[in-house]
């Protein structure tokens, strides 16, 4: 459906989302697929802080400890109670597998002994319509279609071309990373100087005290088709545009090697081990000039090739509007080029906030609202599915 659609509330309905799917555990409850009434974030950063990553067995763990705590909070601070909600909602994938059946075994049950409807969310979904919710609470009810979304997180870089027919959302995926996600490589390229985990705000943070052209990095065009893909094309016949990063990890790893920077990368290591929280000015006492300049440089490279290609997706698909979400869409360089890059092209473009960019169960509840609405309950067989495909 081209054009201007509305988006307007059809009832007061309560839903508790519960979101597992990597490191966080997360209950929200949300009115009516706009109203954040309560939203609960217990982050497992502090457990996989040591591994420079997500260790799945740990998250698993940890997400069975706190999923009965995380949900109570969400519920009080809602001043709901089990049974005043309307529905729940639960991630269903992508993501861990054994992450993701903590949180549908325990959403299951809840279900099943409140006798309330259950929705299965795709994380993908959730992350597209944490940019709806922001544009409802800003009191925008309409949106121009198709919709261009940018899902760009740790383990996602997508580009979703969106449509709305009769109150339902479909996608068609027309780029994805064929190897690292944009996240993906801050995290790894963090963990190789020796800045902490997660990597991707401490870059962000850092680059800015960098000049972001004293290194030159080349991304790959990609022109041979993915062997993962079914067909080089989209289903109307236009071209995909795919990612890679990692080259451009292993092109810093070089950098490293040629410049002789291991040296100053394990004090720095060795320093920061022993500073529980790191503040800005202890990473920047224990960076010199040229790690700051080849942080820049790096986000800078990986800024440009993001909005490059998703620009000129747009262009190819003649999008009206512009979604970017995930993790990775609360750096601060990437919001800022995007506006002005989008704004060149007349094209408007949406981001979640900050605390809505990274994993949380808001989102899942929000997109649930819609399926609510048309009766679209989970089969009481489904199951955890790590590589779920948006549809």
């Amino acid at each position: 459906m081209h054009g201007r659609v509305k988006l307007k509330p059809v009832a007061d309905i309560n839903i508790l989302g519960i979101e597992t799917s990597c490191d966080e555990t997360a209950a929200s409850v949300v009115r009516s697929g706009e109203e954040i009434v309560s939203n609960v974030v217990f982050s497992q950063i502090a457990m996989h802080q040591p591994y420079g990553g997500v260790v799945p067995e740990l998250a698993s763990r940890e997400h069975l400890r706190a999923i009965v705590p995380v949900v109570r909070k969400a519920l009080w601070d809602a001043g709901h109670t089990y049974q005043s909600v309307d529905a729940l909602a639960v991630t269903q994938g992508p993501g861990l597998a054994g992450a993701l059946m903590v949180g549908i075994s325990y959403a299951k049950a809840l279900a099943f002994a409140l006798e309330k409807p259950l929705i299965s969310v795709n994380h993908i979904e959730g992350h597209i319509h944490a940019v709806l919710l922001e544009e409802r609470r800003k009191g925008n009810h309409e949106l121009n279609f198709p919709i261009l979304a940018l899902v760009v997180s740790g383990g996602h870089t997508h580009l979703y071309l969106a449509e709305q027919r009769d109150g339902r959302w479909s996608y068609e995926n027309i780029g994805h990373t064929r190897d690292d996600a944009a996240g993906e490589a801050f995290d790894k390229v963090a963990k190789l100087l020796a800045l902490g985990y997660p990597g991707g705000p401490i870059i962000d943070r850092l680059s800015k005290h960098g000049d972001s052209t004293a290194v030159k990095f080349a991304l790959p065009h990609l022109k041979n088709r993915d062997r993962k893909d079914t067909s080089p094309v989209s289903s109307t016949g236009r071209p995909r545009f795919d990612f890679s990063y990692s080259g451009i990890k292993t092109a810093v790893l070089r950098y490293v090697e040629t410049h002789n920077m291991q040296g100053t990368i394990q004090e720095r290591r060795e320093a920061l081990g022993k500073i529980q929280k790191p503040s800005l000015e202890d990473y920047l006492s224990l960076c010199d000039q040229p790690v700051l300049d080849l942080v820049a440089s790096f986000q800078r490279t990986m800024v440009e090739d993001l909005i490059t290609k998703t620009l000129a997706a747009a262009r190819e698909y003649n999008v009206k509007t512009l979604f970017v979400s995930g993790g990775v869409a609360a750096n601060s360089e990437l919001r800022q080029e995007f506006e002005q890059e989008a704004a060149k092209e007349g094209l408007p473009a949406y981001f979640p906030s900050r605390p809505l960019s990274t994993d949380n169960a808001a989102m899942i509840a929000v997109a649930a609202y819609p399926k609510f609405c048309s009766k679209d309950f989970a089969e009481a067989g489904f199951s955890a599915e790590a590589g779920l495909v948006l549809r």
